[in-house]
């Protein structure tokens, strides 16, 4: 008997169906059930939810998800040899969970969300973490189909993710972050949870989308960020200058010292820089279209 439901415990589940992790995969299988039930208990109540799952492996956090009320859980999972434990889970939980085989960072599931928005819950491969990450963030039209993400990550990622001004960790990943999302990491977990060990500590995040961010065009904000965090121990009057336009007029426009490094500046001050970047470039094109006679 486990601690969430009466189906075998999940050494015994790898044992039964051959699943040792494979790096290549990313895979590091947290087997402790009542950890498993702490991250989903972290995304709130879940019953009337629709959970989409990255990576269920032998399916621990898909068993507590589904314990604790998921109306429906999307589980992807791209490990044929997962499949197998996971169809078990399906026979008992019937008409709840949906097994999808299929690459995370191919795979869209707004087909089989319709209307309705669902919750982002995993324990992500390593290998692919952030990328998925930065796809979630980029989805247009924003607000996006989740109304949250309880993810896990590296602790370096988690805290690049939330860090913002001044903080070390403060770069590209935490501007579009925490633009588009509220971040908060949740707890920690000790590498000795988890088959095999990992050499890092495990972090939870919560992100919860911001319905309305300081607008800009997100490309040109990561324009902005790419640029001044590329070098960032230049000021920004420097660093900039990778960028096709004038950084002083990025900087008066914006209200930002570029005697300042990249560290220093909130996100509202890349945002600010962002829209400038988009005036410049409306300008170019009327400017282009103006001395283009019709044809």
């Amino acid at each position: 008997m486990s601690a969430i439901d009466d189906l075998p415990p999940l050494r015994e589940v790898i044992r039964q169906h051959g699943l040792s992790a494979r790096k290549s995969l990313g895979q590091n299988f947290l087997l402790d059930l009542n950890l498993t039930a702490r991250i989903a208990r972290a995304a709130g109540p879940l019953e009337q939810a629709t959970v989409i799952e990255i990576g269920p492996g032998p399916g621990g956090l898909t068993r507590a998800l589904l314990a604790l009320g998921a109306q429906r859980v999307i589980a992807v999972e791209r490990d044929e040899r997962a499949l197998a434990p996971l169809e078990q889970i399906a026979k008992r939980y019937p008409g709840r969970l949906e097994i999808v085989c299929a690459d995370a960072q191919r795979f869209d599931p707004r087909a089989l969300l319709g209307d309705s928005k669902a919750k982002i819950i995993a324990n992500l491969p390593y290998n692919i973490a952030t990328a998925l990450l930065i796809d979630w963030l980029s989805v247009e039209p924003w607000p996006p189909w989740f109304d949250m993400m309880v993810l896990m990550f590296q602790r370096e990622v988690a805290e690049r993710i939330v860090a913002q001004e001044n903080a070390e960790a403060y770069g590209r990943l935490g501007v579009l972050a925490n633009w588009r999302a509220e971040t908060k990491i949740l707890f920690d977990i000790s590498p000795a949870a988890f088959v095999p060990q990992p050499k890092v500590t495990s972090s939870v995040v919560r992100l919860i989308p911001r319905g309305a961010p300081e607008p800009c065009d997100r490309k040109a904000l990561e324009m902005i960020a790419a640029a001044a965090f590329g070098q960032r121990r230049k000021m920004l009057r420097q660093s900039l200058k990778s960028l096709p336009v004038d950084p002083v007029r990025l900087g008066a426009a914006a209200h930002v010292d570029l005697t300042r490094r990249a560290e220093t500046i909130p996100i509202s001050g890349f945002v600010a820089m962002a829209r400038e970047l988009t005036n410049i470039r409306n300008e170019k094109t009327t400017s282009h279209k103006e001395k283009t006679p019709w044809a």
